[in-house]
């Protein structure tokens, strides 16, 4: 046992702690920024650091070592902890010598929830999945604080949680999106082991396999998010993966398992029957009876109307009601959400023929919820595919695409997949290294194979890393070049010879 094993609270004694905290991106900033107010002995090892963290850490009086992949940071040496980013793999060269040397590994979610109660140690809503994580947890949160609970969404969605334990307020909830990476590292013993309140995974599809080694291991990192669920294990009734996760987990005594679906539900899960959200699981007459949450139509105006997106909502709705907000309550938060941007955002309507931006859908899964959305589209997609497989995607959704538009460096997959698939559907592949051409030579493309009644939809299946600098870029992109097209009158609309 080491001195770090028994650190489970802000108030026990880290004083003089030797930390290495590997990676300066938003997470790992946060981490040294709570570690120097704990009082720990902290160095910052990165491969890359902005001119504004190298001066904050100047200020902070943390030293920076910058080592490249295969150096071996003189940090470790002499290291008690190491927090390390979620990026780094775990076959990366600074966490083989942390592991060589006897180390404690942590992320900064583990950090967060040992030092937890600094002021109130809030309840954990735990949110993860392959698609729909940041939606669900914004509107998670956003049903909680229509309920009165000072609440936050933290993790992955971009806010860490380390920021929001130190919060001077508190909070009573924070509903933390984590992604496999996060969730890989994370113990499911001890002091740092989570017990959450309630949780999540959403679906399940095969996806950063080459980060976790195999389809198997990344599934086993999602499933750590139910371990020692205390109140509610929600999952997808029509995900069966999710619902093994559950049968599965160790949660503790009395901790109910909560399905959703977009069918009729059943006692102790949420549904839809007739058009509207209903609730039969937090009742007491739910054999017989069930709670109106919203009509379909209610999601409409948010954007939320597609399949998907209405999932998203009942695992929301599921996880807000585990926490005691009421119908009424859930409604009101649908009714007044708003998605984010280039999650099958409307950029334009040009003659009749819709531009949706759907950037967010890095992988086939998330595309195929865009896909289902629409009856005829004229599909952009491409990137990175980093090892998945486009062509069921193109197989099971033939039918609805009038024409697709390959972009990205993978487009032979794309190519492949429409030959074997969809050969009468026309293929443009737009193959050009010059980011600031791309989307325009896309949405050209693509306009000219539009009718009245089509959607443009740019659901890229793929990472963007390839051409852009992030798929809020490319989405960026996509809307400016839609815009450029309607600005000049440019509409076209016959197919290309």
């Amino acid at each position: 046992m080491t001195r770090v094993d028994d650190l489970a609270s802000w108030h026990h004694d880290w004083s003089g702690l030797r930390v290495a905290v590997l990676g300066l991106g938003v997470s790992g900033f946060a981490a040294v920024d709570t570690l120097v107010e704990l009082g720990a002995s902290v160095t910052a090892v990165a491969e890359r650091v902005d001119d504004e963290r190298r001066t904050i850490l100047g200020v902070l009086d943390v030293p920076i070592v910058d080592a490249g992949r295969d150096d071996l940071p003189e940090a470790l040496t002499g290291a008690e902890l190491v927090i390390a980013s979620p990026g780094l793999r775990p076959d990366h060269p600074w966490l083989v010598a942390a592991a060589e040397r006897g180390i404690p590994v942590w992320g900064d979610v583990e950090l967060a929830w040992r030092v937890r109660d600094k002021v109130r140690a809030a309840e954990w809503i735990l949110v993860t999945g392959t698609n729909g994580k940041t939606t669900t947890t914004q509107l998670a949160a956003h049903m909680l604080r229509e309920a009165g609970v000072r609440v936050a969404p933290v993790g992955n969605i971009g806010t860490p949680v380390l920021d929001a334990v130190r919060d001077p307020e508190g909070f009573d909830a924070l509903v933390v999106e984590l992604s496999s990476f996060q969730l890989h590292g994370l113990p499911t013993t001890g002091a740092g082991a989570i017990s959450p309140h309630s949780a999540v995974c959403l679906n399940l599809d095969d996806d950063h396999i080459d980060w976790h080694g195999s389809a198997d291991a990344y599934r086993e990192a999602k499933a750590k998010v139910y371990s020692a669920a205390r109140v509610a294990a929600v999952y997808n009734v029509e995900d069966p993966a999710t619902m093994a996760m559950v049968e599965d987990a160790d949660v503790v005594e009395g901790c109910r398992a909560i399905g959703f679906s977009l069918g009729v539900p059943g006692p102790s899960d949420l549904g839809v029957v007739d058009g509207i959200l209903v609730d039969r699981a937090f009742l007491d007459e739910r054999h017989r009876s069930a709670l109106e949450l919203a009509d379909l139509a209610d999601l409409e105006p948010a954007g939320l109307r597609s399949p998907h997106m209405a999932r998203n909502v009942l695992a929301a709705a599921a996880l807000a009601r585990s926490f005691g907000a009421e119908p009424a309550q859930v409604r009101e938060a649908v009714r007044s959400f708003r998605l984010d941007r280039h999650r099958t955002e409307l950029v334009a309507e040009i003659d009749g023929v819709r531009f949706v931006d759907d950037s967010k859908a890095t992988n086939p899964h998330a595309a195929e919820g865009s896909l289902s959305a629409f009856p005829r589209v004229v599909w952009i997609l491409g990137g990175l595919f980093k090892g998945a497989d486009v062509a069921p995607l193109v197989e099971r959704h033939a039918g609805r695409i009038v024409a697709a538009v390959a972009i990205g460096v993978d487009r032979a997959p794309i190519a492949a997949a429409f030959a074997r698939h969809a050969p009468g559907i026309p293929l443009v592949e737009v193959d050009t290294a010059d980011t600031g051409a791309v989307m325009r030579l896309a949405v050209e493309a693509a306009a000219a194979h539009a009718e009245p009644g089509t959607t443009v939809l740019l659901a890229p299946a793929a990472a963007s890393m390839d051409q852009f600098e992030s798929y809020a870029d490319r989405g960026d992109r996509f809307a400016a070049a839609v815009r450029e097209r309607g600005a000049h009158g440019d509409h076209g609309g016959s197919p290309a010879g």
